[in-house]
Parts: C-alpha cells; sequence; structure tokens
C-alpha cells in the first residue's frame, strides 16, 4: 500500500489498540468503599486526595452524602451511590418519588461527578425481616429509578443492588450454586430480567475470609489467598473446571445460580471484597499479614490483561470495589467490623498496597509475621475499655452498663449491694461485670463484646477477692 496509506493505517490500529485497552482496562484499579462510620475519619476532601494516593479507580459510598460528591466532583474517580434500604418501598409504588430522589440526589452532582452505578439498597435479600415490607418492592423501585435516569437522558449510569453470598442456598461446588427457595422466583427471577435489559451488573459482596474462617479447617488459608500451589487446586465435578482460589469459586457459585434461572449472561460485579487486618481475639485470621497479601495479589489478578476472568468466565472483565477506604470505629458487631480498612483514620496506611496491580508483590516491604492464623484456645472476658474521656461519660456508660443488666436472667445479681462484685461502687467496675456477664451469656448467640466501644476482650482474668468474673474456653 502506498506510504501515506500505510501510515494511516498504522495510526487507525493503534487508535483501536488504545481504545480497546481504556475499554477493557477501565476497571483495572481497585474501587473502594468509603464508609463513614467512625467518630475519627477525615474530611471528604481529604479522604479524595487519600484516594488518588493509594491509586483507587472508583470509590462507592453507602449513600448520596453531598459533602462527598461535591469532594469527588471534576475528579476521575467512577463513583457508585446508594439509595437507603428504609425508601425502597416508597420508590417502589411511587414513580414520583423515585424520580424526586434522583433529582435531589444524582441531579445537582451529574455529571461533574462520574456516577456509574446506582444501588438500590444494600443486602436487603440477607434479613428475613424485610421479606414483607421491603423484598417485593426493590425490582420495582430499581425499574422506577432507571426509568427516572432516562427522563433525564442519563444513560451512563447502571442501576443495580448489592447481595451478600447468602442469596444462595448451595454454593459447592461452585456448579451447583442455587438462589435460596425464598428469593428464587419471586425477587431474583424479576431482578435477573432487569439486569439483562439494562444490561447491568449482579454487584455481590463476596468474602473468602468469612468463608475460610468459617471452617478453617477443611479450607486452606493459601487457597484464601491466592497463594495456593497447583497440589491444591479444586477439580469441580460438574463443570470439569479447575479452580486455583477461593474468590473465583464464590464468583462461578453465583453465576451458576443465575445459569439456573436462564440469566447467565448477567454481569458480574464485586461490590464488597477484602481482609480484616485484625479483630477480636476469637477471630481466627484477622491479621495484617493477610489482609495485605489478599489485596495485594487481588490487584494483581484484576490487572492482568488480556483479563483472567474465571474459570467459568474467562476473560470476564468485571467492576470490584475493596472493603474498606478506613478502619470505622463506629461500626457494630465484633472486632473485625472495625478493621477492614486500608488506611487508619489519620490517613496512615495499615500496609502498602498498590491498586493498580503494576507493583511486583517482592518489591513490598517485609509484613509483620500473622499471630492469630490457628484459633485461640484460652479463656476470653469482656470488660470496660473505653478511654478517659468514655469513662467520664456516665450517660454513655450508665446506658450500656443498663442494657447488659436488662438481659438474660441475673446477669448482673453480683454488681447489686451486698453482692460479692458490688465494691468497688464504681460505673466502670459495675459495667465491666455487666459487660462480661452479658457477653458470656450470649456470646454463641451471636451477642459481641462491643457496646458501642466501651468494651474490649481481654486474656487477662479480671476477677479479684470474691468476685469472680465468669468465662468459657474459646
Amino acid at each position: 500500500m502506498p506510504p501515506h496509506t500505510e501510515a494511516t493505517f498504522l495510526l487507525l490500529l493503534l487508535l483501536c489498540f488504545f481504545s480497546a485497552t481504556a475499554k477493557g482496562g477501565r476497571f483495572a484499579r481497585l474501587g473502594i468503599n468509603y464508609g463513614t462510620l467512625g467518630d475519627d475519619l477525615p474530611s471528604a476532601a481529604r479522604s479524595v486526595h487519600l484516594l488518588h494516593s493509594i491509586g483507587a479507580g472508583a470509590v462507592k459510598i453507602y449513600d448520596a452524602n453531598p459533602a462527598i460528591l461535591r469532594a469527588l466532583a471534576g475528579t476521575r474517580f467512577r463513583v457508585s451511590i446508594m439509595v437507603p434500604n428504609e425508601i425502597i418501598p416508597s420508590l417502589g409504588v411511587n414513580a414520583s418519588a423515585a424520580d424526586a430522589w434522583v433529582g435531589t440526589n444524582l441531579g445537582p452532582f451529574y455529571p461533574a461527578v462520574r456516577v456509574r452505578y446506582l444501588l438500590v439498597g444494600n443486602e436487603i435479600l440477607s434479613y428475613t425481616s424485610l421479606a414483607n415490607s421491603t423484598w417485593p418492592f426493590l425490582v420495582p423501585a430499581m425499574v422506577n429509578i432507571h426509568r427516572a435516569l432516562s427522563a433525564r437522558s442519563i444513560r451512563d449510569v447502571k442501576v443495580g443492588t448489592t447481595l451478600a453470598m447468602d442469596a444462595l442456598a448451595t454454593s459447592f461446588p461452585p456448579s451447583a450454586g442455587a438462589f435460596r427457595s425464598d428469593i428464587a422466583e419471586p425477587v431474583m427471577r424479576p431482578l435477573l430480567r432487569f439486569l439483562h435489559k439494562t444490561r447491568s451488573y449482579y454487584f455481590v459482596d463476596a468474602y473468602p475470609y468469612f468463608a475460610w474462617a468459617s471452617n478453617p479447617s477443611s479450607i486452606r488459608l493459601d487457597y484464601a489467598l491466592f497463594t495456593s500451589n497447583a497440589s491444591f487446586n479444586y477439580f469441580d465435578p460438574g463443570s470439569k473446571l479447575t479452580y486455583t482460589n477461593l474468590f473465583d469459586q464464590m464468583l462461578d457459585a453465583v453465576a451458576a445460580a443465575m445459569g439456573r434461572l436462564g440469566s447467565g449472561d448477567v454481569r458480574i460485579a464485586v461490590a464488597e471484597t477484602g481482609w480484616p487486618n485484625a479483630g477480636d481475639l476469637d477471630q481466627i485470621g484477622a491479621n495484617v499479614h493477610n489482609a495485605a497479601i489478599y489485596n495485594r495479589n487481588l490487584a494483581r489478578r484484576l490487572a492482568a490483561r488480556p483479563a483472567l476472568g474465571t474459570p467459568a468466565r474467562p476473560g470476564a472483565v468485571m467492576p470490584v470495589f475493596i472493603f474498606s477506604l478506613y478502619n470505622e470505629n463506629q461500626k457494630p458487631g465484633p472486632g473485625t467490623e472495625r478493621h477492614w480498612g486500608l488506611l487508619y483514620p489519620n490517613g496512615s496506611k495499615v500496609y502498602e498496597v498498590d491498586l493498580s496491580g503494576r507493583r511486583p508483590l517482592d518489591s513490598y516491604p517485609p509484613l509483620p509475621p500473622p499471630d492469630n492464623n490457628e484459633p485461640y484456645k484460652g479463656k476470653i472476658w469482656c470488660v470496660f475499655g473505653g478511654d478517659r474521656k468514655a469513662a467520664a461519660n456516665a450517660t454513655t456508660v450508665g446506658a450500656a452498663l443498663a442494657y447488659a443488666c436488662g438481659q438474660g436472667n441475673g446477669t448482673c445479681d453480683a454488681i447489686r449491694p451486698g453482692g460479692p462484685c458490688y465494691k468497688p461502687n464504681t460505673l466502670v467496675a459495675h459495667a465491666s461485670y455487666a459487660f462480661n456477664s452479658y457477653w458470656q451469656q450470649f456470646r454463641q448467640a451471636g451477642g459481641t463484646c462491643f457496646f458501642d466501644g466501651l468494651a474490649v476482650q481481654t486474656k487477662t482474668n479480671p476477677s479479684y477477692g470474691t468476685c469472680k468474673y465468669a468465662s468459657l474456653t474459646n
């Protein structure tokens, strides 16, 4: 061909290559879940700066916080916002309410903020208490939100909802994946039809940590951390596919469940994944070492081009959001809930991680050795652990004490006048006894040693004199 024609051809070829790379690689950088359940977190503007510093490519927030959206305006972050669970019924029955929500919460910020996903609710199918009040309105609310976006000519925002792995009744082997019978027909089938029609994603919260921690004797830790060698791969006899890690296994179980309902072509996105950097004494494997290994390997895996996908969906490119930006000290529940962050609230890194996935793994500095990869077998107590400021707040401590004493049978008999633990007669001493008494009674039923941040676990027996604190061996 003539020289100028050849040059033109090569230019077009390069443009196509870079276009395809950009298109296929737009999710190469991991997204981050930016939660705000902390009383010591940086401002929204500072947080956006920190998101840049750690190389995030996207950010997901759990509402439509205007301060955060203003801080994200003009940036290149892809943004996901969320409709609160409690307003889903009203949006499902009232198209005008859905339109008003979009107008109020998205309208002032779009397109200056690159909103790409609008998620209706957060894991609502995990709460059977919402079966009658909210589940029937989930898909209608999504439809109404989608129509409100279309009415404003907003075509590049995908509507979805986040679902936990407990939406599946069966997840092993992956090829046997199936949704729970209570949601399969009434909720999942219409949901999947909507996602297919709108070319949106099934957003799943996939945590290999929880699967491994609940059964560490059967699942290898290195399989959960993407570090397993070939001798420990899993062969699925149903699909004849081989798995090298638990993350892929979980996603393919979701894919199989969708396929059973005739929607195997719906794309998957990971709304949350990650590994806790710390936890309670009785929580196995929650440490900085494992968290860093998991997220570094995840980033490297997702940065591969062409995309690796999963065994059942090779080459699939998917949005993935790590949980979370910060350790959040006000999250209730067990200790891991407050320790998923890549950053401490002061902005310093919990550990080094390159979210672009380009940094060689052997270039990272040494990590602290893991100290809890085996179950803790000793005795544990739950005692007051608040600081001086908290201890001085008699109202807060008193409310926590009253709650603990109001549960169970005889929870606080020992700290009543004349009881063996009545003295010293101080609010903090009585709170320690009450927290422990409550927790020892109810820990097996899900009770936690938290009490709004006032309680901590300890290996040191707090008993004294004739005052004996109950304990269970973990």
